[in-house]
Formats: structure tokens, C-alpha cells, sequence
């Protein structure tokens, strides 16, 4: 949910140039990215979701790609790599291919910009306890539960996770339950 706070930090992350949105989901920050962009595009697994991020960016020239991320190996190098409330359903066991994935889908000097879930969200979330991964059980407005992958970090401990795994990310809180992120791979500038 893009609420005015995180669109203004949105605003202010360095998303330019080719970007590529990991998890586009319905297309809520496509289209703030839109105009950003010389070119975007946006990727994800579902293609239910990926018909009603194509309706609603309709007349623009986004390139949609329907993939599952843990298996697609990007065509091209972007500038800039987006994703919001994705990186907290990455299993652990995932994490370091996922961003072995990112450092191939940057060009060289790109960066990859991102907001998320903090540890505090883990208050009002109802965890599984018997599941392999972290997960958490979804009600939805339907009535329907789901179970989802949800893994919450603390801005200095995703930090240090990302150095050890060969990336300068700066990552700063928002509020009490997200935080921004930029990571860069070590020595890309």
C-alpha cells in the first residue's frame, strides 16, 4: 500500500534511466515509476496480476514480463533495479542468489533501490510456526487465507547481510514498520 509517506521517500530514491521493477504486482509503483524512466520494465510471476498492471498502465510503453523471479535470467542490464515490500518475501535460503541475479540485471553503476517491511511489522503479523521459512498467515478482505513468505529485517542488519554479500547499500528507516534501501555492488563505481 503506497501511502503518501512512502511515495515521498519513493521520490527520493535514485530510480532512473532503464529500470526494471522486480514483483510489479498490480502496477501501484509502475505507475509512479513511469515517468522516471526511459524505459521500464516490469516483471512478476502472476499473470492475474500482471493483466491488471497491463490495463493500468495502458498508452504507456512498459515492457511487462511474466516470470518467476528465483529462475528468469534477465536480456538486458538496467540502470536502475526496483522493488517494493519484495525483498522480505525472498526465502533466506534464496537470498544470495537473488542478489547474485540483481548485480547481473545492473549495468555497470547501477543500483538497485527498494522499500520494505521492518521487524516492528512482525506486531501485527500472524506467523506460522511449523513452516520451513518464515511465513506468515494473510486474511484477506474475501475472507480468504493464504500463507506467504515473510522475512523482516532491521535496517542494520540487512545492511550487514548485503555487505557480506559483496554490495554498499545505505538503508535507512521510515517510519516504524519500513524502511528505504539503495545497494550498490562493492566496487562499481
Amino acid at each position: 500500500m503506497s501511502t503518501p509517506r512512502l511515495m515521498q521517500v519513493l521520490d527520493k530514491l535514485p530510480v532512473s534511466g532503464d529500470v526494471l521493477e522486480m514483483a510489479c504486482g498490480t502496477a501501484q509503483w509502475t505507475q509512479l515509476l513511469v515517468d522516471r524512466a526511459r524505459s521500464l520494465t516490469a516483471l512478476d510471476a502472476a499473470p492475474e496480476m500482471l493483466r491488471i498492471a497491463q490495463a493500468r498502465m495502458r498508452g504507456t510503453t512498459t515492457r511487462f514480463i511474466e516470470a518467476d523471479i528465483f529462475t528468469w535470467e534477465p536480456d538486458r542490464q538496467y540502470d536502475t533495479v526496483f522493488f517494493a515490500f519484495w525483498l522480505s518475501h525472498v526465502p533466506p535460503m534464496a537470498m544470495e542468489a537473488f542478489w547474485n541475479l540483481m548485480r547481473r540485471a545492473l549495468k555497470p553503476g547501477g543500483c538497485i533501490a527498494f522499500l520494505d517491511d521492518s521487524t516492528a511489522k512482525a506486531e501485527i503479523e500472524e506467523p506460522v510456526a511449523e513452516a520451513r521459512v518464515p511465513t506468515v498467515r494473510r486474511k484477506l478482505a474475501d475472507g480468504s487465507q493464504h500463507l506467504a513468505v515473510k522475512v523482516l529485517y532491521d535496517a542494520p542488519g540487512l545492511t550487514s547481510q548485503l555487505n557480506d554479500l559483496g554490495w554498499e547499500a545505505h538503508i535507512e528507516p521510515i517510519d516504524a514498520y519500513h524502511f528505504a534501501g539503495i545497494a550498490r555492488p562493492r566496487g562499481s563505481e
